[in-house]
């Protein structure tokens, strides 16, 4: 133990380690792209796959003259740790639920994981911490300081994990939805009703934004089996949490009630969208150069400054 807290306090040590973690981040950063898979495939293989079990299960419970839930179920332990902790009670069980939507994460198994990890990712990280620093033999202020940050950061960690997830998922709704309009607008204006016009572009957007695909699939169900169309645009609404999706779900809806031309809607909402994306787009170019100024500083200019006034000093100096 006390080798290891040597070379842990070791200065040197330390570099090497930080220096090979950054190196192998650097390495890792570069290769995932040329190791990054076909994510539509993968997907639609898995759906292929889960299809083939469900019937399996299907003649399984059949032959028992059983029943059987086709829904995937949290672990036991997570199951039991969140429902006798009551943790949906305390631990805003409503918010997370709709920020779990927004990120993708649907029925109940996702809730029970993510409020079982919102409770126990807090208590490791500070029991972490805190025998960390009874190792290091610090003062008890310290230990207790240390056991408070991390449990705060435990608490972040979810949340942040889940915010990501929201951002990433929006950010290709954001980018795939106003071809996905022009799309259901020529679906419309060729006689399709809307609900094949939804269940059409689902599948043609799939290569460019597969939570996109997603939603649309999800609202041709709706579509089809709730009694009101209304309920299906605003679901599509609450699902992606985007002000560009919930206002062209408000003109369809107000289109169903007052029997307005829906092609015209939709024209005039993916004009606006893609207006919208472009604004966007301008904004970030016109952000980029103020970003690009301290790494400009920190890292440009003093590599220029050794490459131009290298030989110069080197020769003074060399005449020294």
């Amino acid at each position: 133990m006390n080798a290891l807290m040597d070379r842990l306090m070791d200065r040197d040590f330390l570099l090497m380690l930080f220096t090979g973690i950054a190196a192998t981040t650097t390495v890792l950063t570069l290769a995932m792209p040329l190791l990054s898979r076909d994510q539509l495939g993968r997907r639609m293989k898995a759906v292929a796959l889960e299809r083939d079990l469900m019937r399996a299960r299907e003649r399984e419970r059949l032959a028992r003259g059983s029943q059987i839930s086709l829904r995937r179920e949290p672990k036991a332990y997570m199951k039991r740790i969140v429902e006798q902790l009551d943790l949906a009670k305390h631990l805003s069980a409503e918010d997370a639920k709709e920020k779990l939507v927004m990120a993708g994460y649907r029925g109940q198994a996702p809730m029970t994981v993510f409020l079982f990890f919102r409770f126990v990712t807090p208590i490791g990280l500070a029991l972490l911490a805190v025998g960390y620093a009874f190792l290091l033999r610090q003062p008890i202020g310290v230990v207790l300081c240390a056991g408070a940050v991390m449990a705060y950061i435990g608490i972040k960690v979810p949340q942040i994990y889940l915010k990501n997830r929201i951002q990433k998922r929006q950010s290709s709704i954001r980018r795939a939805f106003p071809d996905a309009l022009d799309l259901l607008l020529i679906c419309i204006e060729s006689g399709m009703s809307v609900e094949a016009a939804f269940r059409k572009v689902s599948q043609e957007i799939g290569e460019q934004s597969i939570p996109l695909a997603e939603e649309f699939v999800l609202t041709s169900a709706e579509m089809s089996y709730l009694q009101d169309r209304r309920q299906a645009y605003e679901n599509l609404g609450t699902r992606t949490g985007l002000d560009g999706v919930k206002a062209v779900t408000s003109a369809l809806i107000q289109s169903e009630r007052y029997g307005t031309p829906v092609a015209q809607a939709l024209r005039v909402m993916a004009q606006e969208n893609r207006d919208m994306r472009m604004n966007e787009a301008e904004k970030k170019a016109a952000a980029l150069p103020p970003k690009l100024t301290v790494p400009m500083i920190v890292f440009f200019l003093p590599v220029l400054f050794i490459v131009i006034m290298g030989p110069a000093i080197m020769q003074v100096l060399a005449i020294t």
